[in-house]
């Protein structure tokens, strides 16, 4: 059956809406006595309700804990919604640290009586907070005071409830919102960009959508990374009969994300791929060899000791960074460079026929010199030796080497040229008088 509750959004006690959300709750006094907590919370604590209940802050976490609670606490009872983060010191959770949010329990006339607190551990994860989403019975005060943008949208996606970040954010009061169809609030644009998340959760499916967003009404000009979540609200009879969404901010945590990803998978000094990432492309690469032929050029520097030795490490790393760029710009973009470590580089890029590595190879020899030219006034070249899959191996290890005993070959050979196989020697257009030793 049904829900009566969704047809009042004051239905229901606060009690009930905050027991079945995932998230340990607590409500507390003026005198910052825990006055009631929901299930998770007598989890988190590791203690009874009897234990709990009349308790300041201080006797139940102690002095410290409420140095660090109180200003959050004492703005919550101004209005504001605000959090902390403190090391835990309680129970099996001694030595996480939590991110706890407060924020007013308002009444009808605007007064603060008491506050909330929700505690997320943030040791794993901030999306913890996700979690509110999981409720599904009417969003009433409780909900109202969630500093996230929530909305309740039926089957036919009409918006039958909003709270006031959700106003906020769409910098349009309630009466404007509820009762329209979602796609008519938000504009063509952006409901064509939502209604396929709409329509899944719809399947009975949780869905999430992260996106960058710069058109927040109480954010202009500040693009922002937000993430909504669309989750299914089913009847007694299984049935989906709404959508539930709220919408986050995640922002820091997808910039930390990103730079974190950009540290693993490209290189700090010269910003191509890393060794660990071009290994992780070649095997990829090898996979579809098969139909699709591939070179893997081993890229050696000549002449870099004696720009070390003789302009220093600074100009040494200079190099490095616009020969990286210049093997870049010498392949397409579907094409990967990558250092190997010290002033070895490795290219991987498709290829049709052995002499198209080899025209390519000569290519991004030439683009060296430049470099070399420019830099240093001459004297440094390259030695780029190369291997084919699948005519030479299938397997990633085995081309590697191959291209690295290419390369070595090279050297042998005179340097600044390039070769393809250890045991042929494809002398390169060369000017000997460029060619130095180390």
């Amino acid at each position: 059956m049904p829900d009566p509750s969704r047809d009042d959004p004051t239905a229901g006690t606060i009690e009930r809406l905050v027991n079945v959300v995932a998230l340990p709750i607590g409500r507390w006094d003026r005198e910052a006595r825990l006055v009631f907590c929901n299930p998770p919370y007598l989890r988190w604590s590791g203690r009874t309700r009897d234990e709990l209940f009349g308790h300041t802050l201080t006797e139940l976490y102690g002095d410290e804990a409420w140095e660090r609670a109180r200003p959050a606490f004492e703005r919550a009872f101004r209005g504001a919604t605000t959090s902390y983060e403190r090391l835990l010191r309680h129970g099996t959770l001694a030595g996480r640290w939590a991110r706890v949010q407060v924020f007013p329990d308002t009444d009808a006339n605007g007064e603060v009586h008491s506050v909330f607190t929700i505690a997320t551990d943030i040791h794993e994860d901030v999306t913890a907070r996700e979690a509110l989403i999981a409720a599904r019975v009417r969003l009433d005060r409780f909900t109202e005071n969630i500093p996230y943008p929530l909305t309740y949208v039926d089957s036919d996606f009409v918006l039958r409830f909003v709270n006031k970040a959700y106003c906020e954010v769409t910098g349009k009061p309630a009466d404007q919102l509820l009762g329209r169809h979602i796609g008519a609030v938000r504009g063509g644009r952006r409901w064509a960009e939502h209604e396929p998340h709409f329509r899944r959760a719809l399947e009975g499916k949780t869905v999430q959508y992260t996106r960058l967003v710069d058109h927040l009404a109480n954010s202009p000009g500040n693009p922002r990374w937000l993430r909504t979540s669309y989750v299914p609200d089913f009847d007694a009879d299984g049935k989906v009969v709404g959508l539930y969404t709220v919408t986050i901010d995640v922002h820091d945590l997808t910039v930390a994300q990103e730079q974190l990803r950009r540290s693993v998978e490209r290189d700090m000094l010269t910003d191509v791929f890393s060794r660990r990432t071009m290994m992780d492309r070649i095997d990829a690469a090898m996979v579809a060899a098969v139909h699709e032929p591939v070179a893997l050029f081993f890229v050696d520097l000549d002449g870099f000791k004696a720009v070390n030795d003789r302009l220093g490490h600074r100009e040494g790393d200079a190099l490095l960074v616009k020969v990286a760029q210049a093997l870049q710009k010498s392949v397409r973009a579907d094409d990967a460079v990558g250092r190997f470590g010290g002033d070895e580089f490795l290219v991987l890029a498709s290829v049709r026929s052995p002499a198209g590595a080899r025209a390519l190879a000569l290519h991004m020899l030439e683009a060296v010199r430049k470099v070399g030219a420019e830099v240093s006034g001459g004297g440094v070249s390259a030695s780029i030796g190369y291997a084919i899959a699948p005519t030479d191996t299938q397997h990633p290890l085995k081309l590697l080497q191959a291209a690295d005993d290419a390369m070595y070959a090279a050297k042998r050979l005179g340097k600044d040229r390039v070769q393809h196989g250890p045991a042929r020697d494809e002398p390169s257009p060369v000017n000997p008088a460029a060619v130095r030793p180390e």
